[in-house]
């Protein structure tokens, strides 16, 4: 196939907040790559993820569906290989594409559209077998206490695996810019990334540069009988209601350190994508699956629906075709973004999906658009994370107000124009009632959490077939990297503050 425009170049990072960037108005951490490219194209400030976990996320973006739709909800749930993803619409189209790095999706399809794939995931491919080791950092990568008493400076295996991911992207952007124009295919390269996902281990520079210059938290927890109940569980549950000053300062320090490796290795994919001249007819994406709280609230992680876990950075980049340094408000969701590539692409749209091309807002003054998004978050008892606690939560934000919604438990309701931190609960005040039934309807409209939870068992007694049989034969495992142990460290004598 002759060199045709354009091309793609999409950057998918994993567990970035998306207030911890520069372009997105902080002033202490440093981004320049990531600012750069805001300022060269167009920066969205709404843009929201499809479940603030990784699998359900991950898999909704690659198919342009909610996770109810697609029956994907947790960390150990398997996507049908027979659901079409974005990457099949631009195969159909002509593309090859291509992933190094991070996809983390479970079972035997490790390529779901992709035509190749280099570095791979650092985890299994099937629940049921034995997991990697983190050395040092044993835990640390996970929603437990030992996050946050490792934390600080050394190095995490995730570290490693991004700078090989980030040397195989340049080794691919070189080679293609070799092969003669004329011969030329056009490309789809996506690099997936893991940082900054914890641990919240960075580098001993970053971790005492921050630590110098970070300012305190925002939010801080709420008193025990004013915070919602759930959330209230989930803390005390994950050990996260008794966090010292020292070691939360310490693991924040160690996260913005982790954006700011990450915007390091992104800069060099980026300059490499400049000096090869391939830059000229290549649509630059970069977004995160989900965010991080660090210590917001007193929470960690991710697994809520507070601004900090659902909200995701999204910039989008093109000369000559989308504006630069522009501002987007349009209320958006990574489901929506598949299908805005593909779009962007000249393929045909991804049929019986929830997400909407938002190209025509880019490319078209007059184009219309419903500030209306989701997103979920349901588990059963069994993945470890999850306390033993089932649940069935989803949002909605619809203009200005989002609604989170807790089966079981009282609703939370905001007004994000009035208070953008979301401390001002409007669920049981009188004025608000038409506003919160209304956004209730729309939200249970197509979403039966009792069925869902019915659905969840019914999954999980098929995934325990799978587990034990993983378990006995020990499958083969693809596009694996190789982590060891000994890449994680963590410094014994820790920086602290001044």
């Amino acid at each position: 196939m002759p060199q045709r425009e354009p091309n793609l170049l999409f950057l998918f990072s994993d567990q970035h907040a998306q207030r911890v960037s520069g372009c997105y108005g902080d002033a202490t951490v440093k981004t320049p790559a990531l600012d750069r490219l805001a300022s060269q194209g167009v920066t969205f400030d709404n843009c929201y993820c499809p479940s603030p976990v990784c699998v359900p996320s991950r898999m909704s973006a690659l198919t342009a569906c909610h996770p109810h739709r697609q029956e994907c909800w947790t960390n150990d749930d398997y996507l049908a290989s027979d659901r079409p993803t974005w990457l099949h619409a631009l195969g159909a189209a002509g593309y090859r594409s291509q992933l190094i790095g991070r996809m983390h999706a479970m079972g035997p399809d490790q390529l779901h559209g992709y035509s190749t794939r280099l570095i791979g995931d650092h985890s299994p491919n099937w629940a049921g077998v034995k997991r990697h080791s983190m050395g040092v950092l044993e835990k640390a990568n996970d929603p437990t206490p030992e996050s946050l008493l490792a934390c600080g400076a050394g190095q995490s295996a995730y570290q490693v695996k991004d700078e090989q991911v980030t040397a195989a992207t340049i080794r691919a952007l070189q080679q293609i810019a070799e092969t003669p124009e004329d011969s030329r295919e056009a490309f789809s390269l996506t690099a997936g990334l893991m940082l900054p996902h914890a641990p919240y281990v960075a580098s001993r520079d970053w971790v005492e540069y921050y630590l110098d210059t970070l300012p305190d938290v925002a939010i801080d927890a709420p008193a025990a009988d004013e915070e919602h109940p759930w959330i209230h569980w989930w803390r005390g549950n994950r050990g996260i209601d008794q966090v010292s000053l020292e070691q939360a300062r310490l693991a924040r320090a160690a996260y913005w350190g982790l954006v700011s490796t990450m915007d390091e290795m992104i800069g060099r994919i980026l300059q490499t994508l400049s000096d090869t001249g391939l830059d000229r007819n290549t649509l630059v994406v970069y977004a995160s699956d989900h965010g991080d709280h660090v210590g917001e609230r007193g929470l960690w992680w991710k697994h809520t629906f507070f601004e900090e876990s659902v909200k995701v950075p999204l910039i989008m980049s093109m000369p000559g075709t989308l504006p630069a340094g522009e501002r987007q408000s349009a209320v958006v969701n990574l489901t929506d973004l598949s299908q805005t590539m593909i779009e962007a692409l000249g393929a045909d749209p991804l049929p019986q999906s929830d997400g909407q091309s938002f190209w025509p807002l880019l490319t078209d003054e007059s184009g219309e658009w419903v500030d209306r998004t989701f997103s979920e978050y349901c588990t059963d008892e069994v993945p470890a994370w999850t306390g033993g606690m089932a649940v069935q939560q989803r949002m909605l934000r619809e203009g200005d107000f989002k609604l989170h919604y807790y089966h079981g438990y009282p609703p939370l309701l905001f007004d994000l124009a009035s208070d953008p931190g979301e401390q001002c609960n409007l669920a049981d005040k009188a004025d608000y009632q038409g506003q919160l039934e209304a956004m209730l309807q729309t939200l249970l409209a197509d979403w039966d959490p009792d069925a869902i939870r019915s659905v969840m068992g019914q999954r999980r007694e098929r995934k325990n077939v799978l587990g034990n049989w993983a378990a006995c034969t020990e499958p083969a495992n693809t596009h694996l990297w190789p982590l060891q142990p000994d890449m994680n460290r963590l410094d014994k004598d820790q920086p602290t503050s001044e």
